[in-house]
């Protein structure tokens, strides 16, 4: 059972996405928020595998508390999706820095809400070629002036190479057919970079593969 937490400051809002994740078997909603104080508190308390976390909320906004939930070794195993209603939301850029998984926008259909769930519950990130490629770009534009690889010296070259693929948004399944590895072999080199590199998620490895120059703006799989 995938146990999910909704913010948002807008009650229709929340009931929305509750009734909606609620009517899935393997879904339950077990807290709601409307401030960025209250999240952290039910997080703390319950915490769930995802948050559904809005933006701009009263008594401290969602990046503020999407920091404070990342900064809890105890929620270690939380997971952090972003809603917004703009989808280049420079606020969504700072969300995605402070440790969110991915981001979804309001008017998302709810199937794809319900995919999304599942997705980044799995262990993987809402990284498609569309508009997360393009927020993920934002954020790691301008993190440097100049790529420093200093990070990437843990890794060995098959490592750096498997990280270059996540960068450019493949999956474990295109790194192996692009490697020519088994779909396991590829998992266990992701799962090792993220273990040597302490990310999170896979979105973290996207920033990490931008700003040590692995991947640069603009580049496609």
């Amino acid at each position: 059972m995938i146990r999910v937490v909704v913010a948002d400051d807008q009650a229709l809002i929340r009931a929305g996405f509750s009734s909606l994740i609620d009517s899935e078997p393997d879904l339950v909603v077990v807290g709601e928020a409307a401030t960025g104080a209250e999240v952290v508190r039910v997080v703390g308390r319950e915490r769930p595998d995802i948050v559904l976390m809005d933006i701009r909320m009263p008594d401290g906004d969602g990046i503020e508390a999407t920091e404070r939930i990342v900064a809890d070794p105890r929620l270690a195993a939380t997971r952090i999706v972003v809603v917004t209603t703009f989808e280049l939301d420079e606020y969504v850029v700072q969300a995605i820095r402070a440790g969110a998984s991915g981001f979804l926008l309001k008017d998302t259909e709810p199937v794809e809400l319900l995919r999304a769930v599942r997705v980044v519950a799995s262990g993987e990130a809402l990284l498609g070629p569309g508009p997360t490629r393009r927020l993920i770009e934002r954020v790691a534009t301008g993190l440097r002036e100049a790529p420093d690889d200093a990070a990437l010296h843990p890794l060995t070259e098959r490592e750096r190479e498997v990280l270059g693929l996540v960068g450019r948004g493949l999956t474990n399944d295109e790194i192996a057919g692009e490697l020519y590895l088994s779909p396991l072999t590829a998992k266990t080199h992701v799962s090792r970079i993220m273990a040597k590199l302490n990310a999170r998620d896979r979105v973290q490895l996207v920033v990490v593969a931008y700003e040590t120059g692995l991947v640069r703006p603009g580049w496609h799989a």
